[in-house]
Parts: C-alpha cells; sequence; structure tokens
C-alpha cells in the first residue's frame, strides 16, 4: 500500500513539474501554437488529398486500360542498394 502511495505522489509531483516546465519553456503562446500545428495540418490534409487523386487517376486510367483489354505492365520494385 506504501509503495502505491509513493509510486502516485511521484507521478502527480512529475506531472505538475512537467507541466509547468512546459508551460514556461513553451516557444509560443497557446492561440500561436494552435495556429501554427491548424496551418500544418491543413497543408498535409492537402497534400495527401492531391497524392489521393492523382494515385485514384493512374489506377482509373490502369482499369480502363484494363477493360479494353491493353496489357498492363506492372514494374518491380526498385532493389535495395
Amino acid at each position: 500500500m506504501r509503495k502505491g502511495f509513493s509510486f502516485l505522489v511521484g507521478l502527480f509531483a512529475g506531472a505538475l513539474v512537467g507541466g509547468i516546465a512546459g508551460i514556461l519553456l513553451a516557444p509560443y503562446s497557446g492561440p500561436e501554437l494552435q495556429g501554427q500545428v491548424r496551418t500544418r495540418l491543413q497543408g498535409l490534409i492537402e497534400e495527401g488529398k492531391r497524392a489521393a487523386a492523382a494515385r485514384r487517376a493512374e489506377l482509373e486510367n490502369q482499369l480502363e486500360d484494363f477493360k479494353r483489354g491493353t496489357p498492363v505492365t506492372v514494374e518491380p520494385p526498385p532493389e535495395e542498394a
């Protein structure tokens, strides 16, 4: 019982010290940091959408070729050095 209590006290103290250190040492205020995270996340989402659209177009072209009976060539993965 004593070990468990000591562990919880240590956990709480560590969380408290870590939280205070994070607040004091953060390079940006909360709203600034949230804005930066939001901007970066939106950029990543847009990049993912563009990549998905390009891949979809590529697969649709391959499907059309397959339907017409055109042989589809599949390139092997590049060899690792």
